[in-house]
């Protein structure tokens, strides 16, 4: 079995690298997809909560929000329990964008994974799913994003 880290490290990036190509024509990035993500699934979050969810530092997250703000993709909304704290919403124009990353983003595994039978993808994704949970990964969070330091 010696090699399979290297190749899942191998297959990690490859795969990476793809989806990155197949969000520039939207004028993304993947901390901007991870960003668009986390607000679609908990609406209201404030930048800090995202920032620790994240593991992006601070001023690098509020660039990237700015640079979402900037399209109409995301809005800042002050809290009223702390006028210094912004909740996070998506735009309708944002709710757009994130579904067509969704879209995007299965295609791009089904794409990957088309080699694979039903039956060995489910497989798959289990024993990946183990793997992440054993090394205290959190689903839905990528740790490329944590490096952003």
């Amino acid at each position: 079995m010696r090699g399979v880290t290297f190749v899942l490290s191998q297959l990690g990036f490859h795969v990476s690298q793809r989806f990155g190509e197949a969000i520039a024509p939207l004028g993304l990035i993947p901390p901007h997809v991870g960003i668009l993500q986390l607000v679609a699934r908990e609406p209201g979050q404030s930048q800090q909560a995202l920032s620790s969810k994240l593991g992006i530092p601070a001023n690098r997250l509020v660039g990237l929000i700015d640079e979402l703000e900037a399209r109409e993709l995301i809005r800042r909304e002050r809290t009223p329990a702390d006028r210094r704290a912004f909740a996070l919403q998506l735009t309708p124009e944002g709710e757009q964008m994130t579904a067509r990353v969704r879209a995007l983003g299965a295609e791009h595994e089904a794409a990957i994974l088309a080699p694979l039978s039903r039956a060995e993808r489910d497989q798959l994704a289990a024993m990946l799913r183990r793997l992440a949970d054993a090394e205290g990964l959190a689903p839905g969070i990528h740790p490329g994003l944590r490096k952003m330091r």
